[in-house]
């Protein structure tokens, strides 16, 4: 991820190969992840899983729930990648240096100004 200033969005994040994509073939609809994208991101975030369900009890134990909801190991893989996705999005998005403004109301107690 050489821009993350480019990260304006968990959406845009996800162009590092885990969003999922719907394709139909025949009667059959599912999802399959968007091979576009960062692939070096892809494949970090591929070895953040699969060290995750080697030596972490909590992603160990939902392997298993979702495997006997009836899951997939690939649908299985796809979740725990948005997952983690999610949170190394949040660690590397970049900080406004003005406050969240929310209906109006704005959160934190800084003294930039308020945009409406």
């Amino acid at each position: 991820m050489g821009q993350p200033e480019r990260l304006n969005t968990e959406a845009s994040f996800a162009l590092c190969g885990v969003s999922p994509i719907e394709y139909v073939s025949g009667r059959r609809r599912t999802r399959r992840l968007n091979h576009g994208g960062d692939r070096q991101a892809n494949a970090a975030l591929h070895r953040v899983v699969f060290t995750r369900l080697r030596h972490d009890s909590r992603t160990q134990a939902y392997y298993e729930r979702r495997t006997q909801e009836g899951k997939t190991g690939r649908a299985i893989i796809r979740c725990l990648e948005r997952y983690a996705a999610r949170k190394v999005f949040n660690l590397v998005r970049p900080v406004s240096p003005h406050p969240l403004v929310i209906g109006g109301v704005r959160s934190g107690l800084s003294t930039a100004p308020v945009l409406t």
